[in-house]
């Protein structure tokens, strides 16, 4: 049971990732997406229930899910981007990581739920999708001043504007990113996807922001509209990291529906904590087994005593310096109207190169 659901998983993130060749049973990661929400659904096979129905009835949808599986996937690059394992989009050691349940599937999982939540909620925002639109207040609380002002200048407060439909984009990421299984009394796995889909989307609804305008003649502010948005997405992306690096180890409890914190005195993790049953392993050296490509050949800081520096990026193998130089644009001047012009310069830069 544990193993088709897992390929289901597998296939749902490839098929996001929109690859346009099939190497075995792997999409190749990293491919352009093909936005044509026909060519994903013909792709959808492995699909069923909502996801199929999805596919079927609301193609437009589909095409907002995979730009936000491709914004997960690029935030978790750039998050990782110093780490031994940076996220690599190639094909083959890619689906190895999303096969174990460590703490780097479990942000993965994570930051792709909250792309989708992300990029469907601002197409509905943008007016990109009939199903949706801008977020319904009319029953809502008017909007309490911030701190910064005072509740007593006689300045009155409403909702307006196009504040964003979150609880759309997080029940279509929900829809999609959950494919309907059952809990079986060994099914650990889908226990912890399931947790860490919804800790990526509750990344996104739970920190929204409120943004007011004022209106009035002369500068003044008699009227204050106020509308909700979301976090800027590099700001989820900082927050599922922080979690990444405080994850829960846990194990399946006896009733086959609980997971249990591994460890004395740790406190059971909450809906925000991203959680793993498996230790990582340490990535410094090429394994298509585990899905490391090592880390020989990668750039490290010489100075740096984070982990982006030498020492543990390279696994105390050591590094080589190298000199390169490259041409670049300098002196850009704006003329009027309309031309940047720049001169070419030659750069030399030293690089730090993991043996």
């Amino acid at each position: 049971m544990t193993v088709r659901l897992s390929r289901i998983q597998l296939a749902l993130f490839f098929i996001l990732l929109c690859p346009v060749n099939i190497i075995g049973l792997w999409w190749a990661v990293g491919s352009p997406l093909v936005m044509d929400p026909n060519s994903i659904c013909r792709k959808a096979k492995r699909l069923a229930g909502k996801q199929a129905e999805l596919c079927q009835t609301q193609p437009e949808i589909v095409s907002e899910v995979a730009k936000g599986a491709r914004l997960g996937v690029r935030e978790c690059q750039y998050q990782f981007r110093y780490r031994r394992w940076n996220c690599t989009s190639h094909n083959k050691y890619f689906g190895k990581i999303l096969q174990q349940d460590i703490r780097e599937t479990a942000f993965v999982y994570a930051i792709t739920a909250a792309g989708v939540t992300h990029a469907v909620t601002q197409a509905c925002s943008m007016g990109d999708l009939l199903q949706c639109g801008c977020e319904a207040t009319r029953n809502r609380a008017p909007p309490r001043p911030s701190s910064s002002s005072s509740s007593g200048d006689g300045v009155k407060w409403e909702w307006g504007g196009c504040g964003d439909d979150v609880e759309f984009g997080y029940e279509k990421s929900k829809q999609f990113m959950d494919a309907k299984r059952r809990r079986g009394k060994s099914d650990i796995r889908t226990l912890i996807d399931l947790h860490n889909n919804e800790a990526g989307r509750l990344a996104v609804k739970l920190y929204m922001r409120t943004e007011c305008k004022c209106h009035g003649l002369s500068g003044s502010c008699t009227l204050r509209t106020c509308w909700k948005k979301m976090p800027h997405f590099r700001e989820v992306g900082d927050r599922l990291l922080e979690r990444f690096n405080g994850a829960s180890k846990v194990m399946g409890g006896n009733d086959g529906k609980t997971l249990i914190p591994v460890g004395q005195n740790i406190k059971p993790p909450d809906k925000q904590d991203l959680i793993y049953s498996d230790e990582s392993p340490d990535f410094c050296l090429a394994n298509r087994k585990t899905g490391s490509l090592g880390t020989k050949g990668r750039m490290c800081n010489s100075t740096a005593m984070d982990i982006s520096g030498c020492d543990l990026l390279c696994c105390e193998r050591g590094y080589r310096e190298e000199t390169v130089v490259f041409e670049e644009n300098c002196l850009c001047r704006f003329h009027w109207c309309c031309v940047v012009q720049c001169k070419k310069c030659m750069v030399r830069k030293e690089l730090s190169i993991c043996h």
